[in-house]
């Protein structure tokens, strides 16, 4: 079955909304060979599994903005679209129980997962550069501050010195 969804085409379907990672009903139709409303339809019978912070219906203007990325138009004449977040997702597979929609759920985890730890390594990156920065600008002001005392050596060096000893002529 992995063959049959490579993980690319799962990461693809998946949306930053309301500051969550998910997917939408009929992505995951798509992916688990069924229509839309027969996905909802297994919903609605199950709704109790799928509480809010499991699956929310996005309001027009979150399938209006959801619309000018996805390539198909037709999402933008939608009166419902669900979106499911990675828990909603686990909650399907206890809702379809097909062989196909179990191997789908579990690439879509894998995909999560996947994405789990490429976002822990990219903030450990960010962490890094910020320790490196510190760093950067702690040698910043040391080097600053060499410097600014190089400048005052130079500056005392460069002013006319006062001639010490016995001048010839008189004066």
């Amino acid at each position: 079955m992995s063959e049959m969804i490579p993980i690319e085409r799962v990461e693809g379907k998946i949306f930053l909304i309301r500051g969550q990672k998910v997917m939408l009903d009929r992505d995951l139709a798509e992916l688990y060979g069924v229509k839309t409303f027969v996905l909802n339809q297994a919903i609605k019978r199950n709704l109790e599994r799928f509480p809010e912070d499991f699956m929310f219906s996005l309001n027009r203007q979150e399938i209006l903005n959801i619309s000018q990325i996805v390539i198909s138009s037709s999402i933008k004449h939608a009166r419902n679209v669900n979106a499911f977040t990675e828990n909603g997702i686990a909650m399907l597979s206890s809702i379809l129980r097909s062989k196909r929609a179990i191997q789908v759920n579990i690439q879509i985890m894998r995909t999560f997962t996947r994405l789990r730890m490429l976002l822990a390594t990219h903030k450990e990156l960010i962490d890094k550069f910020k320790e490196l920065e510190g760093r950067v600008d702690q040698h910043d002001v040391a080097i600053t501050a060499l410097v600014t005392e190089i400048r005052r050596i130079i500056e005392i060096e460069e002013k006319p010195r006062k001639q010490i000893g016995f001048v010839a002529g008189g004066k």
